[in-house]
């Protein structure tokens, strides 16, 4: 679970410069598309690390869930004695 965590850190940081690199080389080059990448640039910023909270949101879920059902206690050892009274 922790080296799934780390490898969507990983490449959430990756993504996140090369935005960056390629958003300043079109400014630098004055592009049409300058202003179309700094715009997606400000909106991947936010959407980027949201999207892997949430991957990683349901990866929590998803382990809890699976040690929530190896750990639930055997319904056949029930006491009869409450029965008889």
């Amino acid at each position: 679970m922790q080296k799934a965590k780390r490898i969507l850190a990983l490449i959430g940081v990756i993504l996140l410069v090369l935005l960056y690199i390629s958003t300043i080389i079109a400014s630098f080059t004055a592009s049409e598309s300058g202003p179309g990448l700094f715009m997606i640039s400000i909106y991947a910023t936010i959407a980027i690390p949201v999207l892997i909270w949430v991957i990683n949101m349901f990866l929590n879920l998803a382990k809890k869930k699976r040690d929530g059902e190896n750990s639930t206690p055997d319904s056949t050892s029930k006491d009869s004695d409450d029965t008889k009274k």
